[in-house]
């Protein structure tokens, strides 16, 4: 995944040793100018800003204290929420947790490409690296090493120049599908916002064709929001990023939850005995629900590794029709019992 790094202390990735990799592989954080490879591979375990650490508590690792394997070192698990207040404020308060928090795969590696400095500024040269180093890692597909890449993020593109799904990172996207890597996309958050009455006056509306890069690659499964535990009455959130492409294609490809998701929260080697989580909102957290879905698909339909583009006909061909127009919800909600069973 590429993000803001992940926090390596949180006991969420301890148990089942999901930042180990194997083979030779290493975390590599691209925001800093020609590191050595140990101090590259440390810096992208690192998260000062949280959002990576939260995205990848979401694909991968588990945190329990009542069933097995049980986390070790903590004596708490801690979530923390907002709430509305009487008079529309907001306000945060922490609960204990007295159940399991697992990943979607949760038994899945997962490799840190640290491309952000924090979760709304990074440079495009820093991702376009990351991409590169997946393609090096792998032989350009000769040797397939890294599955998946999860990218919730996104960058304007410049229509003057380049047409929607065309630009150099799109392109590099679509390469690297191509190459056997899974490439999973937040759709953006950018689907609700202001327009002006002939009045003069604001007015709040949905906007369309919002979709962001990468989002717009063709090849990219790119995943919209919806809500986390009644989908089918609220539908698509009203912040997701909504299609068609600026050149006319659909887009997003699949809705998963993305609101008040629980994750990880920062917790930098505190030695309190307490697994802190939070919520957040947003297609970021939407997103590695569909990349943790995918690893858990190709975990066991094994004869589909390196061969992205039929994993995401599957996917897209599975996902539950909320009734909602395709530029909003893409096929559907993801489904992956379903998507299991149709093959």
């Amino acid at each position: 995944m590429a993000d803001t790094g992940i926090d390596k202390t949180h006991p969420h990735f301890s148990k089942l040793k999901t930042l180990e990799l194997p083979n030779g592989l290493n975390h590599w954080d691209f925001t800093s100018d020609n590191p050595d490879p140990a101090s590259a591979s440390k810096a992208a375990l690192i998260d000062v800003a949280g959002h990576g650490t939260h995205v990848a508590g979401i694909i991968a690792g588990r945190t329990s204290l009542s069933e097995d394997p049980k986390t070790e070192g903590i004596a708490k698990i801690s979530v923390t929420s907002e709430i509305r207040n009487e008079d529309d404020t907001k306000s945060l308060v922490t609960d204990e947790h007295k159940g399991v928090i697992s990943g979607m795969a949760p038994q899945c590696k997962l490799m840190s490409l640290k491309v952000l400095v924090n979760d709304k500024q990074g440079k495009l040269s820093n991702l376009l690296a990351a991409i590169n180093y997946i393609q090096r890692s792998n032989d350009y597909g000769r040797n397939i090493k890294i599955h998946g890449l999860n990218l919730s993020l996104g960058y304007p593109f410049n229509p003057v120049w380049f047409a929607a799904g065309q630009s150099p990172l799109c392109v590099e996207v679509n390469r690297l599908v191509r190459s056997g890597v899974c490439v999973v996309v937040a759709a953006g958050n950018a689907g609700y916002g202001t327009v002006m009455q002939f009045s003069g006056a604001p007015e709040r509306a949905v906007h369309d064709g919002t979709i962001m890069d990468p989002g717009n690659a063709a090849l990219a499964i790119t995943v919209g929001s919806t809500h986390r535990d009644m989908p089918h009455t609220y539908g698509v959130s009203y912040f997701s990023s909504k299609g068609p492409t600026a050149d006319g294609r659909m887009k997003p490809d699949l809705v998963a939850p993305g609101e008040r998701i629980v994750s990880c929260a920062l917790y930098n080697g505190a030695n309190t005995g307490e697994a802190p989580f939070r919520e957040d909102t947003g297609t970021s957290m939407a997103a590695p629900h569909v990349s943790g879905a995918i690893a858990a698909f190709l975990s066991v339909r094994r004869e589909f590794l390196g061969q992205p583009e039929r994993v995401k006909e599957i996917f897209v061909g599975a996902a539950t029709d909320l009734k909602r127009r395709p530029e909003f919800q893409g096929a559907g909600l993801l489904d992956l019992m379903r998507t299991l069973q149709a093959v």
